[in-house]
């Protein structure tokens, strides 16, 4: 298995709130000390961590269910439960969320050392001294924590780079890499050397620039041949691109026919086409004449685009090309930010809306706050039970059920609760 992962899927789930509890103050020589049932404690958040340290989604292979802890239960004397413990999941500084459902970006985690939340914890349930009332001095109920749900996630990282290397493989891109930079590359006279995108870091007119080797493209890569997306992914980020083309000929290859092919396959891929360029030509030290470099400097003139000729093996022609890079950087926008669907909180979730539908006879009232209603209720309890009529009628349920034809003695359900209607 390579090391190098930069898609991976993770299901993470914040905890729940939690109960709260039913308790009444017991004392020597107190005989009616009241309700001090506490509130359950607040459930842990799920939250994210870009750590500068980590380079690849790998250790998502080997673990991908991420669960915060559970708020505790309350406690009598009105002592509220333990909040639970939130749950940080460290990921390489670039990745993206995306809900595995719709697609949309949740997190863009493009800021390394930065924290945010992902999921919050349920709120804790109240304790029955909540429900304490001068006509209810003895409530038998409380409420439970909020659930929260399995959220699925899919992460994408995506190199954080100013400036990106693209070109056909084997064009020199590793070479220039490691000739302006201080980073190893892996380097062969072989196609696909570069299978995963290397980072080198260079000085230049006062400014650190990040210069990124993306493996090389090939002819239907935004359809995926070849490396496809794995590649292009990684080119979203970056501000500039340096087109690199062998000029030398020495492969049988057409420089020009590449550009256009590279270009190609860039715009397939999204507006990457539009992202402002410097034409590199390399392998000068190997041209029998100036032949190919003419035909690329008038075939890319009408675009305005900036084209140098170096030598990669000759370490010969960076100097202009890197003051090039670096003025043009200095004139761009920001590296990319994704933008967020933020990811709704689970008390959000419990709204009050409900539809009603007959099933067999049976009046069904379903909703995203229904089973938590349910739950708070001590069916054992008249007061409770008081307590729950007076719920249903305050949320219009009562009158909803009374104009699908529910009467007296009806059948209803709630979650998997029936019990008969009563007006």
């Amino acid at each position: 298995m390579s090391n190098f992962v930069d898609r991976a899927k993770i299901t993470c789930k914040a905890g729940n709130g939690g109960n709260g509890k039913v308790s009444f103050h017991r004392e020597k020589f107190v005989l009616a000390g009241g309700p001090d049932g506490g509130d359950g404690g607040k459930g842990g958040d799920v939250l994210l961590y870009a750590d500068p340290n980590m380079h690849t989604l790998l250790d998502f292979r080997f673990k991908s269910k991420y669960t915060a802890e559970n708020g505790a239960d309350g406690e009598a004397q009105r002592r509220t439960g333990k909040t639970g413990e939130d749950l940080i999941i460290k990921v390489p500084a670039g990745t993206v969320l995306r809900n595995a459902e719709t697609g949309l970006v949740v997190a863009d985690m493009d800021q390394p050392g930065e924290t945010r939340v992902l999921l919050h914890g349920g709120r804790g349930g109240w304790g029955n001294a909540h429900f304490a009332t001068p006509t209810r001095q003895a409530p038998n109920f409380a409420k439970p924590g909020i659930r929260t749900e399995i959220h699925t996630f899919q992460l994408e990282l995506k190199t954080i780079a100013d400036a990106g290397l693209v070109g056909y493989p084997n064009v020199g891109k590793s070479t220039i890499l490691s000739v302006v930079t201080s980073a190893k590359p892996k380097i062969g006279n072989y196609h696909f050397t570069t299978l995963t995108p290397n980072l080198g870091i260079l000085r230049r007119r006062g400014q650190d620039i990040v210069l990124a080797d993306i493996p090389g493209l090939v002819e239907g890569a935004a359809d995926g041949v070849g490396l496809g997306h794995d590649f292009l992914r990684h080119v979203e980020r970056t501000r500039l691109l340096l087109h690199v083309l062998d000029v030398s000929g020495i492969e049988g290859r057409d420089p020009v026919a590449d550009f256009d092919q590279i270009n190609l396959e860039l715009k397939r891929y999204g507006d990457l086409a539009d992202r402002p360029q410097i034409v590199v030509c390399n392998k000068a030290d190997l041209m029998e004449d100036d032949t190919n470099l003419r035909r690329v400097r008038e075939h890319v003139a009408p675009l305005g685009w900036p084209v140098f000729c170096v030598s990669a093996a000759a370490r010969q022609g960076f100097d202009e090309l890197l003051d090039a890079v670096a003025d043009t950087l200095r004139d761009l926008p920001p590296i990319q930010r994704f933008a967020e669907e933020e990811v709704p909180d689970e008390d959000d979730r419990l709204d009050d809306s409900f539809t009603v539908r007959v099933e067999d006879g049976v009046y069904v009232v379903e909703g995203s706050a229904m089973e938590h209603l349910i739950n708070s209720v001590n069916f054992d309890d008249d007061e409770s039970l008081n307590w729950f009529h007076r719920t249903l009628r305050r949320k219009g349920i009562i009158d909803e059920l009374r104009r699908q034809g529910a009467t007296e003695g009806s059948t209803v359900r709630i979650d998997e609760m029936e019990f008969d209607f009563v007006d």
